[in-house]
């Protein structure tokens, strides 16, 4: 009887770590405020080499993709406190929490998807080289493996399968 209920905790807590990992390592929207300020992304000006004529056009992207973001993050947020009370409330992994489960993967898909095409009209708006190097470097940390975090190594080793 304990065997399910860790197996539910584990990949809530999994699905967790996986939303906190994107949200956190993709120059995060919804802590920022309303417009950001030249200083909060010179970072950027400065790492890939950017005019300011460049710069502007990449803080007005920003700037233009965080509203959608954050309401993003918010029903990410209301379909995450949905599944808690559902399982609350009954205590079991019922067909009820599975479709909100579903929901809320979905709702993050369609997250990542979006920051997805952010990145590449961000870089798109970058000199060509400058461009690559920086969805390289984006993907890089938005598309980093993330399951590995909540299981031991050994639990990854393949014992003849």
């Amino acid at each position: 009887m304990k065997r399910p209920w860790i197996i539910l905790l584990a990949g809530v807590a999994l699905a967790a770590a996986g939303y906190f990992a994107v949200y956190h390592t993709t120059l995060s929207c919804c802590g920022l405020p309303a417009q950001a300020s030249a200083s909060e992304l010179d970072w950027l000006k400065e790492e890939f080499h950017l005019s300011d004529a460049d710069f502007r056009r990449v803080s007005e992207l920003h700037n233009d993709y965080l509203p959608a973001c954050r309401q993003r993050c918010a029903a990410i947020d209301a379909k995450n406190a949905e599944v808690r009370a559902l399982l609350a409330k009954a205590g079991d992994v019922t067909p009820e929490v599975e479709r909100a489960l579903t929901d809320a993967a979905r709702l993050r898909g369609e997250c990542q998807a979006a920051m997805l095409r952010h990145f590449v009209e961000v870089s798109r708006a970058m000199p060509p080289e400058q461009g690559r190097r920086y969805f390289e470097w984006i993907c890089a940390r938005t598309l980093a493996p993330q399951h590995d975090s909540m299981a031991p190594a050994a639990a990854h080793e393949h014992h003849g399968m």
